[in-house]
C-alpha cells in the first residue's frame, strides 16, 4: 500500500522527468527550423527567446483569460457559505493565501484551479458540483485542487501547453517544406529535409502524449496530495464515484463552455463523451483514481 507522501514524490519526480524531454523535443525542432533556413547560433537563440516572451505572457495573464474563457462568476458568500468554508478551512491547512472563488453555472460536476502563483489563485467550481457532493465530498475536490495550487501544477501545465503548441505549429511547417520542394529551390530533397519531415511527423504526437502524461502525473498527485490534507481520501473517492455517475448517465451534459485549451485543468474530463479529444484525455481514468484513493492510508 503506498503512502500520501510515496505517491507525491513519485509523479514529482515523473513529472520533473517528462519536462525535461519536452525541452529537448523543443530544441531539437527549433535547431531543426534554425538549418533548414540556413540560420546560425544567432537565429537559434531569437526561435528560443519568443517561445520564451509568449511563455512569460501566459504566465501572466494566462489565468485570467481562462476565467473569462470559462464564462466564470465571482462567487457570491452570502450564497454559497458552505463553499467559502470548506476554501478558507483547507487554504489555511495548506498554508497558503485565501484563493478567490469562482463559480460556473452548469450541471457538470467539475471544479478547477487557476492562477500565476499561490498568492494569486482561483478556485472554480461548478454549480452542478455544488448541487451533488456533500460537504465531506466538497472538501476533497476543494482539497484536490488545492494540491494544484500548493504544488505549482498550473505552471507546469502551462509550459507544456504553450511548447506542446509551438510544435506543432514548426512541425507543419516541416511538412509544408518538403511537400512543396523544401528550400532547395526544386534541386531535389536532402537529408535534413527528410529528417524535417520525419520529425513533423512525430513531434506533434510525442509533444501530445507528453503533454497527456505531465497532466496525468499531476492529477494523480493532487489526489494523493487532497487525501493527506483532509486525512479522508474515501471522501474524494466518493466525489469521484458520483461523477463517474453522473458523467456515464443519459443526462450528462459537457461544460458549455470548456473547450481542449482549458479541459487539463479540470478536476474530470469537462468534455463530452463522444470527443474525440477524450480519446487523448488529459486525465487518467477515473476508476484508476478512485482504486488509488482506496489504497492509501
Amino acid at each position: 500500500m503506498a503512502s500520501f507522501f510515496d505517491e507525491i514524490a513519485r509523479n514529482r519526480i515523473k513529472s520533473i522527468i517528462l519536462l525535461m524531454l519536452f525541452c529537448g523535443l523543443f530544441s531539437l525542432i527549433i535547431f531543426l527550423l534554425v538549418v533548414m533556413l540556413g540560420g546560425g547560433i544567432f537565429a537559434f537563440a531569437l526561435g528560443i527567446g519568443l517561445v520564451l516572451a509568449y511563455a512569460v505572457f501566459s504566465y501572466y495573464y494566462g489565468s485570467k483569460m481562462v476565467l473569462k474563457m470559462s464564462g466564470a462568476k465571482p462567487a457570491d458568500r452570502s450564497k454559497y457559505p458552505v463553499l467559502y468554508e470548506v476554501v478558507e478551512g483547507l487554504a489555511s491547512a495548506s498554508l497558503i493565501s485565501m484563493p478567490a472563488v469562482y463559480v460556473i453555472d452548469t450541471p457538470n460536476p467539475n471544479a478547477f484551479a487557476t492562477g500565476k502563483n499561490k498568492k494569486s489563485a482561483s478556485i472554480t467550481v461548478t454549480t452542478g458540483l455544488l448541487s451533488i457532493m456533500n460537504k465531506r465530498e466538497l472538501e476533497g475536490v476543494i482539497a484536490h485542487e488545492m494540491s494544484h495550487i500548493y504544488n505549482n501544477d498550473i505552471q507546469y501545465l502551462l509550459i507544456a501547453t504553450v511548447f506542446a503548441g509551438v510544435i506543432g505549429l514548426i512541425a507543419a511547417g516541416f511538412r509544408m517544406m518538403f511537400f512543396f520542394g523544401g528550400i532547395r529551390g526544386g534541386r531535389g530533397f536532402g537529408y535534413m529535409e527528410i529528417l524535417a519531415f520525419i520529425v513533423g511527423l512525430i513531434a506533434p504526437i510525442f509533444a501530445m502524449l507528453l503533454k497527456l502524461a505531465i497532466s496525468r502525473k499531476r492529477e494523480y498527485m493532487a489526489d494523493a496530495n487532497g487525501g493527506r490534507i483532509t486525512r479522508d481520501p474515501a471522501g474524494l473517492a466518493s466525489a469521484l464515484k458520483k461523477i463517474q455517475a453522473y458523467t456515464t448517465s443519459k443526462s450528462a451534459q459537457p461544460v458549455a463552455s470548456a473547450n481542449e485549451i482549458t479541459a487539463s485543468l479540470y478536476f474530470a474530463s469537462p468534455l463530452s463523451s463522444k470527443s474525440l479529444y477524450n480519446l487523448f484525455s488529459t486525465h487518467p481514468p477515473i476508476e484508476e483514481r478512485i482504486k488509488r484513493l482506496e489504497s492509501m492510508h
